[in-house]
Formats: structure tokens, C-alpha cells, sequence
């Protein structure tokens, strides 16, 4: 550990029971205190920790952690409230991969995820210092601490010697441990939500006479709408708010509330911030808006500092429908409707719209959460929630950005696996970062990024508000279709040609009926009505012929949703027939979704009450438009697509030396501390610690160099490439600083002069590689995004690979399923399979490079840019022929790691 590691600023993170604690590195000024954490521990848990019951040996643990900064050891410590409660320690032998560790939880608070946290921490600052293996001392009778690390994730060994033994842990990161810390992360945060969401008192702090304050509007939902628990307001100048008890100030409150809502001017936010804190509040919900950049600093401090969550600032507030709470702290003009939707969202004004939506579709809302500014509490919090709530069944969120993209990722495709988890794609016209660089920076966008999270996680993503809430409506009533297979029905043939577009359109397919399915129908349709698909049962079907023909569609095996299109007649209206009711009167649930479209309805979408001898048994969405309709069920098959896809799998690389990638990017850098491209050389001893296969090539800096390696380099037909090369250079191509198709000494010469004299200056060497042979050119490349971590892009290559923009993306580290999809996904895809007759490329070849290309960038976090173009693929073999990579300086951060933000 160095001094700059000690003075690193520290972290918050989360216990088991939801306390929100510090962990920072051990300084100096804490030897009193770590000295009388071990001298408070009784002799029993003194002889587990030291073997022996010596009070001496409590100063020595205090020394060695408070000592200068030494090669090979670091201690980690955890605090709350400025009191340490846990230390964990590790140090090395040398300059072995090896570290003993050891550790202490203070005396009476254990079982509260204390030293598990702490080893958590422990083992990624132990990761990013090269160290492979932790081993710990125990006695054998020591079953709390043998818990601990038997319970971390990681494979673990123990060795016996008489009453002692050790423990062997092997650090590599798998998915078992990444799996342990996900679900003590989920406890964890599900328990610090609890006074947010479920609080047993509550205080608006701010609420005010006037009609029309925010706080006013607070404190008056939270009478309307009938919250059940303890409710106080906070006003100096009166003793009672609408018959809500009020106090001068928190401090003079009764009792500390589990929550407060925060409705005060932004410079007086910080100071209310921490009165709340003094008292003992355990969560804040701050409404107000416009903090500068001292004051917002400073909300956040002050709610680490007193471990409070935090929602906001800039929120429209927060609400729990459970009717054993019946909490609306909002400030929006209608409650919301009781139901199972969960909602997070970050703009208040989308916030609305959803409420409103879902209140008149009549599904209603289980939590509503307005995030806005978002300084502590997520989406993934959200969603977290919403998981073990016991109540939401369906997930609405409408996200501008994310604090742990990565963190989110895992979390979403779990809890996409129980419901339906749908959000708006906002800010899809951003231009995106494309700085003049690689084809790869030029080929990523933030929304190409924002999509690849969203497939990758499950997570259905709209384009409007309108149309998440008709997917949602759809989700909601109906079954998922199995497959894209759409069934039209209408009582209007011109109805059936718009619904058939809008279908095709979504991506959906129409498939021709069978010889004995058309017969079926015609024999439950009126004279005159055609049985294709669509189906126009004319106007003069009668609302049992409509029942009977969608009855038999949907117990077809051939189709996979049933869409009908309904237009008023008059010819219906004089029989007093109603269609409607022909898709309502259904005897439960259809085994496959049934859809409306009626063109005469108001709203774009509604629920239609489904009744089968006056008992409710299903419903049925109702649509204004048959393109609503036709994306809404596109949306549905994707979601059924996603789920009977097993979970990808990481694969295991051999031939992988990260630890040698590491020490080349570190030398790299250090060279060149501001970063940049890599030279030829440096790129191909990257790539070699990765198994990335490169065609044979040699550096040339003089005209007789570049003849030699020509004569070591020639293939069979003889042909030879030169390539300039100088620090900078991108597009070759483009520049005119490639030769190729050289034949004979004499041309390699002139080819060389060529370049030395049009770059002088510039020209650093070249590259002299053999030529290629015919081949499929693609295009592979990583960037390292700062928010979303490496997005890997894959597609056709070449010189037009920025024109026609044929590519495809998804965030590392790949899975198998993420491989298969970049594969298949781009325009180019059949040229792979071997169309035209030309043979399949050698996909396996293809996959590894992908995989080690994903495994390079999530192994390197100083990994800005690759940029592989062209990647040569034939039937023989995966080749790459040019290679470019951008390192920076950029400090390791392990995204899984438990702490808040």
C-alpha cells in the first residue's frame, strides 16, 4: 500500500441490514481506535482472532495496520458514523502472488455481513495488485470466521494441522462469485429500501401554508391519500398543518420519522440534510430543486455520513400503494391507482404520464419511485425491489442515465426472467461520441450502446410513452405469443391490408392457412367471406361467427396470436350484434394472446373487461391503430424469444496470459503517460498474450530492411504489402500509405522510396506483411465507453465499412448467445453461412476471436480502442491483417464490486 492508496478517497457500501458504512484505507490517526476495537473483544473471540487471550497483542494489530505505507500490504477498515467496527488486512511474501490475510469484526456485531464486505473489498484491491491467492490461519473450533470464507463465492481449500488449520483461496473471478455478491447485494439494498418504501413515519420538512407549495401539495396527498403511519410536518410558524401535527424543526420532532421529505430552498438543503441525519432519519426524499455544485456535494456527504438513502434531489417524490401503508408523497394531482406495476423514472413529467396512463388503463401501480437527479437511489435499486416486493408483477422505467451499467445488466436479466421490464429508449438521436479516431469509435453511439444493454438484459425498450403503455397493456392481459405467427382477422377487407402492413412492418409474418384451416373457417363464416390470411369475415358476421372463427385460430397450431380488426358498420348495428363482445365472452384465459383493434376508439389504447357468465376471466387490449397494435406485438414475441433462451454462458480461454497484457499496457504507458495508439510491434505482443491470430508481418525502417523481410515473408505466388506506419495514422487506405501486390525485389524498393519521400517526416517504418489471400473482409473492435465499460462491434470491414455501417454490438464480456448474435445480426451474415456457394467461413475461428477480443477488453481497463480491419475470414481460417489499439491511462475499477454510488 502507498501513500497515494491511504489517501484514496473512501467508498460507502451497504450490510446486510441495509446500514450504509465507510471503507477506506487505514491511516495513522486510527491506532486508538482499531486498538480498542481488539481490546473490547471478549477472551474468547481475542484467543479465535490472535490464538492466544494477550491484550498486547491488540496494540501490535493496531501498529502494523497504522504503520507506513510497505510494499505488499494493505488493510481496509469500516466505519459508521466515524466509529471503525471491522479491519481486514492482507500482506505478501515477496514479491510472491500469495497474501496471508486476516480479520476482525468489532465485539456484538457480527452476523451483519461486516467481514464479508470487508473481504469483498479486500479481494478486489488484491486482484488489481497482481495477487492470485489469499490464505488465512484459523482454529478449527473458529466456525464463524470459517463460514465467512466458505460463503464468499470463491473456491476455497482448507488443510488441517491438529486444533489449527488454513484456508486457501483462490481469487480468480468466476460467475459463482459473481453470483454470491449479486444476492448479498440484493439483501442488502432491499433492506436499506425498507424506511423509504415501507417507512413507519414520515416527515415533510418545508410544507407551508401557501396554496400551491411543493411541500403544501406533499403534505396534502399524504392526508388524501390516506397514509396509515405516524405523519408529522416541519413549520416554525404554526402547530398544526391540515391536521397534521407540525414542529419547528426535525429536532423538535416526537421522534425521529424513518423518513423525511425534503421541501426547502436549495441553500438551506445541506443544513436540513443534516439536522435530519442528528436526528436519527433514516431515508430523505429531496423535491427540492436547482442545487449548485457545493450544495449537492454536500446532500450527498451529509447522507453517506448518517448512512440515509436518499431519492432525488429534483424529484417529483415517491409513492407505495400497499394498502397497509397507502403512501403518496408526491406532489402530482391525482393518487395513483392501486395494482402491480412498479415504475421508476427520472423525469417527472414522464412520471406523470405513466401514472395517469396506468390509472386509466386500469392496471395501476404498485411503487412509484421519481428518481430525478439521482445521486443515490437507481433503477437497480428499483428493480431490486420490485423483485422481492411480493406484489409487482410488471417493471416501467424511464432512465437518462446509468450509475453501473454493468451492475444493472446482471440485475435486469435476472429479474427480467420473473417479469416484464420495459422502458422508454431516451435520447436515441444523440450523435454519440464520434471522435475522429478509429472505425470503431466511429461506428459506436451511445445508442447502439444503450440497445446492446437492453437486449443483452431482457429488457424490452419502446421509442415513446404511448408505446411502452400499449406494450404494457398487452403484457399485462395476455398470454406471450410462442413465435411471430399472426392470425388477421376483420369484418372490413381494407382494414385487413393496413393490419397485414403494420404486421409485416413490425417484423411480424403472415403465414398462408392450410387447405383444411381455410375449410374450417369458411364453415363458421358467412357466405361471401374469405378465409385467407387475413381473414374477411365481410360485414354481415354476426358476434358469434366472430367468436367461433377466433376460437378456432387460437387453438391453431400454425398461429401464434390472433389480431382483430374491427370496424363499426351499419350492418351490425340494425342486426344488434356486438363484435366486441365476440372477443370478450371467452371462457378464461385463450392459450395464445387475442388482440384488438377497433378504428373508432378515442384513446390509442385500452383494456376491454373480458366477462364469461358475468365472472371477470380475462382482458383484452384495444388498440386505435393497427401499427400500435402490430409493435406492440412484435414486442411480446421478442420478450418470448428472449426467456426460452437459456442464459449465456462465459466460456473458459486457453492460451490467455493476462498477467504479461497487463505488464505490456504498464510499460506502454509508462512511456507514454498521456496514451495514444500503439506501434505495430506493441499491438502484436498484445494481441499474442490473447491468441488473436495476426498474418505474418515485419517492421522495416530502412529500404533494406523492408527487402530482407520481403524475402523471409513471400508466399507462394511471391506477392508482398507494404504498409506505412507513423503514430496517428488511421486510415491507411485513405491516406494512400498502403502498396500492394509487390512482386520482385525492385518493386519493394520503389515501393519503399515511395512512401519514405510523400511521408518524409512522418514515416517511422512499415510494415511488410505477405499478400493476403481472397477471403470475406470483416470488421471487429472494442471501445472502452466510460459509462457502459467495452462495447464489443462486429460487421463487414474493408474500406466501406463506416459507409454502409453493416454492424452490429453488444457489451463485454460476451456469452456465448452475445457471440452468436453478433454473428448472425449484420446485413453480412449470409456470407458467412457460404452464400454463393462459396462455403461456411470458419465460424469457430470467428467466435474465439470475439471471445478473446471481449476477454482483452474487460482484462485491460486502459483498453480505449481496438480497431481489427479487415479480419480475413475463409473456410481455412480467421486472420487478422491490420490492427490498431488505443491505450490510456485509466485506473482498474472492478464494476461488480458492492458500493454506492
Amino acid at each position: 500500500m502507498t501513500d497515494d492508496e491511504r489517501n484514496r478517497p473512501a467508498v460507502h457500501a451497504l450490510l446486510a441490514d441495509g446500514t450504509t458504512v465507510c471503507i477506506r484505507a487505514t491511516r495513522p490517526d486510527d491506532h486508538a481506535q482499531l486498538q480498542g476495537l481488539y481490546e473490547e473483544m471478549s477472551p474468547e473471540n481475542l484467543r479465535l482472532r490472535f490464538f492466544i487471550v494477550s491484550r498486547r497483542a491488540a496494540e501490535q494489530a493496531a501498529d502494523r495496520a497504522c504503520a507506513a505505507p510497505r510494499p505488499g500490504y494493505r488493510a481496509l477498515l469500516v466505519e459508521t458514523k466515524g466509529q471503525i467496527i471491522g479491519v481486514a488486512e492482507y500482506e505478501t511474501a515477496g514479491e510472491s502472488t500469495a497474501a496471508e490475510i486476516s480479520l476482525a469484526v468489532a465485539e456484538g456485531l457480527h452476523h451483519r455481513g461486516i467481514g464479508t464486505l470487508l473481504l469483498e473489498h479486500l479481494v478486489s484491491a488484491a486482484r488489481a495488485d497482481g495477487i492470485e491467492t489469499f490464505t488465512a490461519d484459523a482454529l478449527a473450533e473458529n466456525h464463524e470466521v470459517l463460514k465467512v470464507f466458505a460463503d464468499l463465492g470463491l473456491r476455497t481449500t482448507r488443510h488441517f494441522a491438529g486444533p489449527e488449520l488454513r484456508c486457501v483461496i483462490q481469487l480468480a473471478e468466476d460467475e459463482t462469485y459473481l453470483t454470491a455478491v449479486e444476492l448479498r447485494g440484493l439483501t442488502a439494498d432491499v433492506a436499506s429500501l425498507e424506511p423509504l418504501l415501507r417507512p413507519h413515519s414520515l416527515a415533510v420538512v418545508g410544507a407551508g401554508r401557501r396554496p400551491g407549495s411543493v411541500g403544501r401539495a406533499v403534505l396534502r396527498n399524504l392526508r388524501t391519500g390516506g397514509f396509515t403511519r405516524q405523519l408529522f410536518a416541519v413549520n416554525p410558524n404554526v402547530s398544526s398543518l391540515m391536521s397534521v401535527p407540525a414542529y419547528p424543526s426535525v429536532a423538535a420532532l416526537p421522534q425521529a420519522p424513518d423518513l423525511a421529505v425534503l421541501a426547502v430552498p436549495a441553500a438551506a438543503l445541506p443544513g436540513t440534510a443534516e439536522e435530519c441525519g442528528k436526528a436519527g432519519v433514516r431515508a430523505l426524499v429531496v423535491v427540492t430543486a436547482g442545487l449548485d455544485t457545493a450544495e449537492a456535494g454536500a446532500l450527498l456527504s451529509t447522507c453517506r455520513r448518517y448512512g440515509m438513502r436518499l431519492v432525488g434531489p429534483n424529484c417529483l417524490g415517491i409513492a407505495n400503494t400497499d394498502q397497509r401503508i397507502s403512501l403518496d408523497s408526491t406532489f402530482a394531482a391525482r393518487h395513483p391507482r392501486a395494482g402491480t406495476t412498479g415504475i421508476a423514472v427520472q423525469s417527472g413529467g414522464v412520471g406523470i404520464a405513466l401514472l395517469d396512463g396506468l390509472t386509466r388503463l386500469g392496471l395501476g401501480v404498485s411503487s412509484f419511485v421519481s428518481l430525478g437527479d439521482k445521486y443515490d437511489v437507481s433503477g437497480n435499486d428499483l428493480l431490486q425491489w420490485w423483485e422481492h416486493d411480493g406484489t409487482t408483477d410488471l417493471a416501467l422505467l424511464h432512465l437518462e442515465s446509468f450509475g453501473n451499467p454493468r451492475a444493472f445488466s446482471r440485475t435486469a436479466r435476472r429479474v427480467s426472467r420473473r417479469m416484464p421490464i420495459l422502458t422508454v429508449d431516451a435520447g436515441r438521436t444523440e450523435a454519440g461520441r464520434r471522435a475522429a479516431a478509429s472505425h470503431t469509435s466511429a461506428a459506436a453511439t451511445r445508442t447502439m450502446t444503450r440497445q446492446a444493454l437492453f437486449t443483452q438484459a431482457g429488457i424490452t425498450a419502446t421509442r415513446t410513452v404511448g408505446e411502452l403503455l400499449a406494450t404494457a397493456a398487452l403484457m399485462h392481459a395476455q398470454p406471450l405469443p410462442a413465435g411471430s405467427r399472426i392470425g388477421i382477422v376483420t369484418n372490413a377487407g381494407g382494414a385487413g391490408v393496413l393490419a397485414a402492413d403494420a404486421c409485416v412492418e413490425a417484423g411480424l409474418t403472415l403465414p398462408p392457412f392450410t387447405a383444411d384451416l381455410v375449410d374450417d373457417l369458411l364453415g363458421a363464416l358467412p357466405d361471401g367471406a374469405s378465409a385467407r390470411n387475413p381473414v374477411d369475415a365481410t360485414a354481415a358476421v354476426t358476434e358469434a361467427q366472430l367468436k367461433n372463427c377466433v376460437d378456432r385460430l387460437v387453438r391453431h397450431s400454425g398461429i401464434d396470436a390472433v389480431l382483430v380488426v374491427l370496424v363499426p358498420t351499419a350492418v351490425a348495428t340494425a342486426m344488434g350484434e356486438d363484435l366486441v363482445r365476440a372477443l370478450t365472452d371467452a371462457p378464461g384465459h385463450r392459450p395464445r394472446p387475442v388482440v384488438a383493434v377497433r378504428l373508432d376508439q378515442a384513446l390509442p389504447v385500452r383494456l376491454l373487461a373480458a366477462t364469461q357468465d358475468g365472472t371477470a376471466a380475462s382482458v383484452v387490449p384495444s388498440y386505435a391503430s393497427p401499427e400500435t397494435a402490430a409493435v406492440a406485438l412484435s414486442h411480446a414475441v421478442r420478450r418470448a424469444q428472449w426467456l426460452a433462451r437459456p442464459p449465456g454462458t462465459v466460456p473458459t480461454l486457453p492460451d490467455v496470459d493476462t498477467p504479461r497484457a497487463h505488464a505490456v499496457a504498464e510499460t506502454w504507458l509508462a512511456a507514454h503517460p498521456d496514451g495514444g495508439w500503439l506501434e505495430p510491434r506493441a499491438c502484436a505482443e498484445l494481441l499474442s498474450c490473447y491468441g488473436i491470430p495476426q498474418l505474418p508481418w515485419a517492421w522495416a525502417e530502412t529500404e533494406n530492411d523492408a527487402v530482407q523481410a520481403a524475402d523471409r515473408l513471400r508466399g507462394p505466388d511471391g506477392r508482398i504489402v507494404l504498409k506505412a506506419h507513423w503514430p496517428g495514422l488511421l486510415h491507411k487506405s485513405e491516406q494512400g500509405a498502403v502498396h500492394l501486390d509487390l512482386q520482385g525485389e525492385s518493386q519493394v524498393r520503389a515501393a519503399f522510396r515511395d512512401l519514405e519521400t510523400r511521408f518524409a517526416g512522418l514515416l517511422t517504418g512499415v510494415v511488410v506483411q505477405p499478400l493476403a489471400e481472397r477471403g470475406t473482409e470483416l470488421f471487429a473492435g472494442v471501445v472502452q465507453d466510460e459509462v457502459f465499460g467495452p462495447l464489443v462491434l462486429f460487421g463487414l470491414g474493408g474500406t466501406a465499412t463506416e459507409v454502409l455501417a453493416d454492424h452490429a454490438a453488444r457489451l463485454a464480456p460476451l456469452t456465448d448467445l452475445d457471440i452468436h448474435d453478433l454473428i448472425t445480426s449484420p446485413r453480412c451474415a449470409p456470407l458467412l453461412f457460404g452464400h454463393g456457394g462459396s462455403g461456411p467461413v470458419d465460424l469457430e475461428g470467428l467466435e474465439q476471436l470475439l471471445y478473446r477480443l471481449s476477454r482483452m477488453a474487460c482484462d485491460l481497463p486502459q483498453l480505449a480502442e481496438a480497431d481489427f480491419n479487415p479480419v480475413l475470414a475463409r473456410p481455412g481460417g480467421i486472420t487478422t491483417l491490420d490492427v490498431r489499439v488505443r491505450l490510456l491511462t485509466r485506473p482498474a475499477r472492478d464494476p461488480y464490486l458492492r458500493r454506492l454510488r
